[in-house]
């Protein structure tokens, strides 16, 4: 089950791609972040995404905003994806599936396929859970939501 705006948004405590510790309390208070699911590595819409996020990633730090993508993909796997694409962002492999499954990107065949769901949070500065996108045909909801939210997180910020 998904989670909704409003809800505290489960902690993690995570690894990305270049070895750098991610751990939602430590952003709490300080950054917005751009928590995305996505199904795998190096296909059509992922990779859309994924460099849609890429080109607003400046925009989106200067609004104090940390984007992190999550797929079940290997770390070595993400590593070739972020040099391919020239990523600017976090990538973090989800192998064990805790991550995906304690935010709702997960079901039994996915997770039998090893494809997590394409949903986006946006993770307000207070913790909760500010806007979540969905739609696994189109990168298109997931980035002008999130392009929408961030301008309002910043108002409210300013």
């Amino acid at each position: 089950m998904l989670l909704r705006p409003g809800d505290l948004a489960p902690d993690f405590d995570v690894t990305d791609h270049n070895g750098r510790m991610l751990r939602l309390s430590d952003f709490r208070g300080k950054k917005a972040i751009v928590l995305y699911f996505y199904p795998k590595d190096f296909t059509r819409v992922c990779t859309a995404e994924s460099c849609g996020f890429g080109e607003m990633h400046g925009d989106l730090l200067a609004a104090n905003i940390e984007v992190v993508g999550v797929s079940l993909d290997s770390n070595d796997s993400h590593r070739r994806f972020a040099k391919e694409y020239g990523l600017p962002f976090s990538l973090v492999s989800d192998g064990d599936r805790g991550l995906t499954r304690r935010y709702g990107a997960l079901s039994t065949i996915r997770s039998l396929l090893g494809l997590a769901k394409r949903v986006t949070y946006v993770i307000g500065f207070d913790g909760r859970i500010a806007g979540v996108f969905e739609g696994e045909l189109s990168s298109k909801p997931h980035l002008e939501g999130v392009r929408a939210l961030a301008k309002t997180l910043a108002a409210k910020r300013a």
